[in-house]
């Protein structure tokens, strides 16, 4: 059971990402939903990774499998677009609108739970579920290590005050599997 302080401090955390990345330029979403599912094959990125993390990324993949409808997602509790659709002002590419599940975001990571879902806006102005990014915001955070998932150690986002991991399971990502921008991702539709 989440507490009222944790829930507080999450809608805290939802309120200054929202605020903090209204700053970044694009437009809001498409409201037209993307009706069928994706599939996506072992990527060059995930062959030279182990077993155990290929299989955590496939146990994602599945649990994720129906949020390629961006209402089914929100139904679940993704419902709070955290971001407009982003692209990195350096041009290392895009990632997509950000909608979180504020209920998951608290001093833990699990993952088969990712705080939010990923959309890449397409050229029929429908959302394609492109990745997971989970977080932790770094006051909740009491381990002097970092969070690990994937056998892989969150990083710090200054700017949000959050540890973040990324993880592209719905779009190859030429960067790696774990990289935070993802030049095969683009706003331009947005």
């Amino acid at each position: 059971m989440v507490s009222n302080r944790a829930l507080s401090h999450a809608t805290l955390v939802v309120a200054s990402l929202g605020l903090a990345l209204s700053a970044c330029k694009d437009a809001p979403p498409p409201s037209a939903p993307r009706a069928s599912m994706e599939s996506v094959s072992l990527s060059r990125n995930e062959s030279a990774l182990g077993e155990d993390v290929r299989q955590d990324l496939a146990a994602l993949r599945q649990v994720t499998a129906t949020f390629h409808r961006p209402e089914a997602a929100a139904a679940a509790g993704w419902s709070a677009q955290i971001t407009p659709c982003m692209t990195d002002p350096a041009g290392m590419g895009a990632m997509g609108f950000h909608y979180g599940n504020p209920g998951l975001i608290d001093g833990s990571v699990r993952a088969d739970s990712p705080e939010l879902l990923l959309y890449e806006p397409d050229e029929n102005g429908r959302l394609r579920l492109v990745a997971v990014e989970y977080i932790v915001p770094l006051s909740a955070w009491t381990s002097p290590h970092p969070p690990r998932l994937f056998d892989r150690d969150f990083r710090v986002n200054e700017a949000f005050q959050v540890w973040a991991l990324h993880a592209w399971v719905w779009k190859e990502n030429p960067s790696g599997m774990f990289a935070d921008w993802n030049p095969m991702v683009f706003c331009a539709h947005a």
